[in-house]
């Protein structure tokens, strides 16, 4: 009986695809080292959302938090605008951000990137009091 060690080797799509993907530096102490392609950051690429954009992203979320959390905590939101990465949400206080703020910006961030179809890496809730 032949036992493999080590990882499983990858199907021959895949290998070729992570390949491509990644290209090895020389290596170091027996060690591979892998360059990582830095993606381009907009900079200065700011937009504003439309109304259309903010009420689909507040239903998206309303949709998975539920209608008890969404009135609690959402009511009164905001989704203004990205600026490269970065979303602007306006909560209607400052305890409603803090609380969006610690729990939601995930979910915010995915549903945001779907919608507006670019990828949003941090989201900044800020209470409408320092609009």
């Amino acid at each position: 009986m032949v036992t493999q060690s080590g990882p499983p080797s990858p199907s021959p799509e895949l290998a070729l695809r992570l390949d491509s993907e990644k290209q090895p530096l020389p290596p170091a102490g027996g060690v591979n080292i892998y360059h990582v392609k830095q993606r381009n950051i907009p900079n200065g690429n700011k937009m504003d959302l439309t109304e259309i954009q903010n009420y689909a992203i507040q239903a998206r979320m309303a949709f998975i938090v539920g209608a008890g959390t969404f009135d609690r905590v959402f009511a009164g939101i905001r989704f203004a605008e990205i600026d490269g990465y970065l979303l602007y949400v306006y909560a209607r206080d400052e305890s409603s951000a803090a609380e969006i703020e610690d729990n939601f910006v995930l979910p915010i961030a995915i549903v945001a990137s779907q919608i507006v179809g670019r990828e949003i890496d941090v989201v900044v809730v800020l209470p409408k009091v320092l609009q």
